[in-house]
């Protein structure tokens, strides 16, 4: 595997998007509104590492939109056409960084890394994590390689893929509830990548001027019926995530309205409401048994949010409508990690 040299300035470019690492308080709650070089100085850099800062938008994660997702993968391949840089830094807030990393990840086929970070406690608070993770992050994307796109975070690593946020609070915000652990650690001055995500060939570049495709989600619950997805469907939705119970599971009333939906050729992918692990076709009676028949795609251990990513991407893609089941299918399947040596940290 190439190595960037150890003597070597590291170049990285800081993409700054808001959120709670970049928020000050405005009087009656806090918000974004603080440049990238501002953020950056909070922080120490680590040795040998150059950044420069690109200020892209600066917004609470919650007002994120797929527009701002598309203009972010953009500035990235941008970036990355220059040989020099090393890799990238994207500080996010953290409500919706899990569907802005698991975005960029699907498109990324460069070996140097795009790594995610962010604070749950604002810029300039006595007791912050945003300055421990920022240089974590910078030490990071200085360091690995073909790891894909990444999530830094309390001092762990993640791989976007199947990483969501699981404390509102508290400073260990992130973790794959569906894997052993994080792909790495940092400590002591070094970065221990412990294991590779396997993950799907990338995707091509989003297809231009194809606008943006509507994808909802709708959950099933006790007492639910198809009601909120038929809503969707009149709103124009072109792909419908439905969080189901279980391991898939709803009711006859929704398999009924999925087929009638994959007929009119919506996109249908199913997800579940527990947090940890992977869907199955296991019962019949409304299940996963019925609601693939009727053409749903199981999302495997990926949850809603990124789970809508994946129907998005797929929208997305040039693929023929006859071929988007397959596409989506490939997106979503659940890779095995492995375990590598030859990967970590140099």
């Amino acid at each position: 595997m190439e190595r960037i040299r150890p003597d070597a300035p590291r170049r990285i470019t800081l993409i700054s998007t808001g959120g709670t690492i970049a928020s000050r308080w405005q009087g009656t709650g806090y918000a974004a509104d603080a440049g990238g070089d501002t953020v950056l100085a909070s922080a120490a850099v680590p040795d040998g590492v150059e950044v420069k800062v690109v200020d892209l938008f600066n917004i609470n994660s919650s007002q994120m939109t797929t527009e701002r997702q598309l203009a972010l993968l953009r500035t990235v391949r941008e970036t990355l056409a220059d040989p020099d840089v090393d890799g990238i830094v994207v500080t996010h807030g953290t409500d919706t960084l899990e569907e802005s990393a698991f975005l960029l990840d699907l498109y990324h086929d460069d070996p140097r890394p795009v790594v995610f970070t962010g604070a749950q406690k604002p810029l300039g608070a006595a007791d912050g994590d945003g300055p421990g993770n920022m240089y974590d992050a910078l030490q990071v994307a200085g360091s690995v390689r073909d790891l894909g796109v990444l999530v830094v975070f309390d001092g762990k690593v993640h791989a976007a893929r199947g990483t969501v946020k699981t404390q509102t609070l508290a400073a260990d915000a992130f973790a794959d509830p569906s894997a052993a652990g994080p792909v790495g650690r940092l400590g002591f001055g070094r970065v221990d990548i412990r294991r590779a995500p396997d993950r799907p060939a990338a995707l091509p570049g989003p297809v231009a001027d194809s606008g943006v495709p509507r994808v909802d989600v709708v959950m099933h619950h006790s007492d639910a019926d198809p009601a909120l997805f038929e809503a969707a469907l009149a709103a124009g939705a072109r792909g419908i995530v439905l969080v189901a119970t279980g391991a898939g599971n709803a009711t006859p009333a929704f398999v009924d309205a999925v087929a009638a939906a994959v007929r009119r050729g919506v996109l249908v992918a199913v997800s579940t409401r527990v947090p940890a692990g992977p869907l199955a076709e296991i019962y019949t009676g409304g299940g996963a048994v019925d609601l693939v028949a009727a053409g749903a795609v199981l999302s495997g251990t990926l949850r809603a949010g990124q789970t809508r990513v994946a129907v998005l991407a797929t929208l997305l893609s040039d693929a023929a409508p006859a071929a988007r089941t397959d596409t989506l299918r490939r997106l979503v399947a659940a890779p095995a990690d492995t375990s590598t040596d030859e990967r970590a940290a140099a």
